[in-house]
């Protein structure tokens, strides 16, 4: 298979980031190993996967020797097994102020965090890796997080890398996981069916004690069909036929193992009547599309559903910008919604402007769709920048003196 480069390889490498203990984080099989592998091949790092239960015994039962036998540079892949080790990294970082000595990797994200937080605070650097963005994959090497202003629009039209409307949607349905696209014909289902029964039988069962598995299935089904939705804990509760407080566990273990992001709604103490219930994304389109059975490009193109897979596509590729440069996401996305009716699919907060944006799957938006963007001009912290409406369209086009249509190939 052939490696696609990944951008976060430039952070990871970066002496700004750098830390004693490296930490790539993300769901199952976005490439977190195989990028950490690459880099090791120039840094002569020992590999250790904690999938070894020989390797995972020792680890678990004998940490300090464990330790003590495999010297730095070391990286260990799946980490999340072991957290008694984490006590004896810290005193290796603070005994000889090594940068780089470890790199670890899990799929794990909320627990490892917990761990890495409480035992090695201040001496790891935490980094979320997703699947593929379309910027790798059309080899782009621009990799500043979206913004849609007038300064993000200069730099990334020299690196201007157009996909035609059917090639987009064949990403959006194939999905980002790196194996799909570095051995083109692996079959699809076949993939993402063997990918869900993995994830209920090893992940699911160690975070959470979930006795029905078809049941869990269902769930994740009708959670995926719920993507670009405010998060309605009793309608998949209903839906599903659980009640709501296993629904709420269950929704944890989705977002402990990264297959969903719950974006927050922008508020302010001025805006007392926005929404704060949050929206709920699922972080891949692929997985979405298998498991609401949209089972070729051309069905879901022009499905019902066909709205709520753009805005996730659109969305996950502005999530993977701020990741891929060390970003987190959480302190500059949101969404604005109010019960008078007032939406604005994604706020984006920069340099102390709010940026709105509206994603739209069509060709032709216009004015009208920016109409809502007024409802934070009254924002009492932060002025309203630039915004847009992300679509299909061929070329960047100004709508007024602040806002664009922009072509989804610009984010």
């Amino acid at each position: 298979m052939t490696y696609i480069k990944r951008h976060m390889e430039s952070v990871l490498e970066a002496p700004e980031f750098m830390r004693g203990v490296m930490a790539v984080v993300g769901s199952r099989q976005t490439g977190k190993s195989t990028l950490i592998k690459h880099l090791s091949t120039t840094q002569n790092h020992k590999e250790i996967s904690l999938d070894n239960l020989t390797q995972r015994e020792m680890a678990q039962t004998q940490p300090e020797a464990f330790i003590g036998k495999n010297r730095p540079p070391l990286f260990i892949d799946e980490v999340q097994y072991a957290a008694q080790l984490f006590p004896y990294m810290k005193m290796y970082v603070d005994k000889t102020h090594e940068k780089g000595a470890y790199y670890i990797s899990g799929s794990q994200r909320f627990n490892m965090m917990k761990n890495l937080s409480e035992s090695l605070a201040g001496r790891v650097g935490i980094f979320e890796l997703m699947g593929l963005s379309m910027r790798e994959l059309t080899k782009t090497a621009f990799c500043e997080p979206f913004v849609p202003a007038p300064e993000y629009f200069n730099e990334r039209e020299k690196e201007y890398a157009p996909m035609d409307y059917n090639e987009i949607w064949r990403f959006i349905h194939r999905g980002a996981y790196p194996e799909l696209h570095e051995n083109p014909s692996l079959n699809w289902e076949s993939y993402y069916n063997d990918y869900v029964n993995t994830y209920i039988e090893r992940d699911v069962h160690q975070l959470e004690n979930v006795g029905d598995e078809i049941k869990f299935l269902q769930f994740m089904r009708v959670v995926a069909a719920n993507s670009g939705n405010l998060l309605n804990i009793d309608g998949i509760a209903k839906d599903v036929g659980i009640k709501r407080d296993e629904c709420e566990k269950w929704l944890s273990v989705l977002r402990a193992s990264n297959l969903i992001f719950l974006l927050p709604p922008y508020h302010s103490n001025v805006m007392k009547r926005a929404v704060k219930t949050p929206k709920i994304y699922f972080l891949d389109t692929g997985l979405m599309a298998f498991l609401t059975r949209w089972m070729n490009v051309e069905q879901l193109e022009i499905g019902a559903m066909s709205g709520a897979f753009f805005e996730t596509f659109v969305f996950c590729e502005i999530l993977k910008s701020f990741h891929n440069k060390g970003k987190d996401p959480r302190n500059y996305l949101y969404f604005y919604r109010d019960i008078d009716g007032g939406e604005i699919d994604l706020v984006i907060n920069n340099g102390g402007l709010l940026h709105p944006v509206e994603i739209k799957k069509g060709t032709r938006p216009d004015k009208k769709d920016t109409a809502s963007f007024k409802r934070i001009e009254g924002d009492p912290v932060y002025r309203r920048g630039g915004g847009g409406i992300i679509c299909m369209h061929e070329r960047l086009t100004p709508l007024n003196e602040i806002d664009y249509i922009i072509p989804v190939q610009y984010i």
